[in-house]
């Protein structure tokens, strides 16, 4: 198996396009980066995301989330499998159990896309839009058994002007989520 000297293994859970996971594999590329992507997980094996880890020859499996159970447990034998030390869901829109966060204590990393606490949940766009709120924002935090609501790594805000609406807000956050989350996950990585 290749080894990458120095660098965290890290699986990326994914379940859309994987624009968040284009950019972890852009920084993991640079000499500086403290992590190698090594795992690409999908619940949905039509999630956009796949193909692209396919063409960087970048493992990648699908496994159906008809069960839970099944799921983390043939997620977790490929985990072990591959030596990873840390997972990042980007864009994984399930929740995983308390029994699966404790296999990785600490080292499962999360996007969300407000200003945590704000807007746990879905629909953190509406919901910051409808309550005329001045900014809004990406979080990434650590994963708990709370929906949301481990601690903040890092925070970046943006000013919801009155022309925004939901889709130019999502635009503009995504931006920021894709510089946000490797920073975060080198921060993490230089204090273990």
């Amino acid at each position: 198996m290749e080894r990458y000297p120095g660098k965290k293994r890290i699986a990326v859970f994914i379940s859309g396009r994987g624009s968040n996971l284009k950019s972890l594999i852009k920084h993991s590329k640079q000499k500086k980066a403290l992590f190698k992507i090594v795992l690409v997980i999908s619940n949905n094996p039509d999630a956009e995301g796949l193909k692209y880890a396919s063409k960087l020859e970048i493992r990648n499996y699908r496994i159906n989330y008809k069960d839970k159970l099944t799921f983390e447990n043939q997620s977790l034998k490929l985990l072990k499998k591959h030596n990873v030390d840390m997972i990042c869901l980007a864009g994984f829109m399930k929740i995983l159990s308390k029994k699966f966060i404790s296999k990785f204590p600490g080292l499962i990393l999360n996007i969300h896309p407000s200003l945590l606490p704000k807007y746990k949940g879905l629909k953190t766009h509406e919901r910051a839009i409808k309550n005329k709120d001045k900014f809004a924002g990406a979080s990434i935090h650590k994963v708990t058994d709370k929906l949301d609501s481990g601690k903040v790594i890092l925070q970046k805000k943006v000013r919801i002007l009155k022309s925004d609406n939901v889709n130019s807000l999502k635009k503009k956050i995504l931006k920021i989520e894709h510089k946000l989350y490797p920073k975060a996950i080198d921060i993490l990585l230089s204090s273990l």
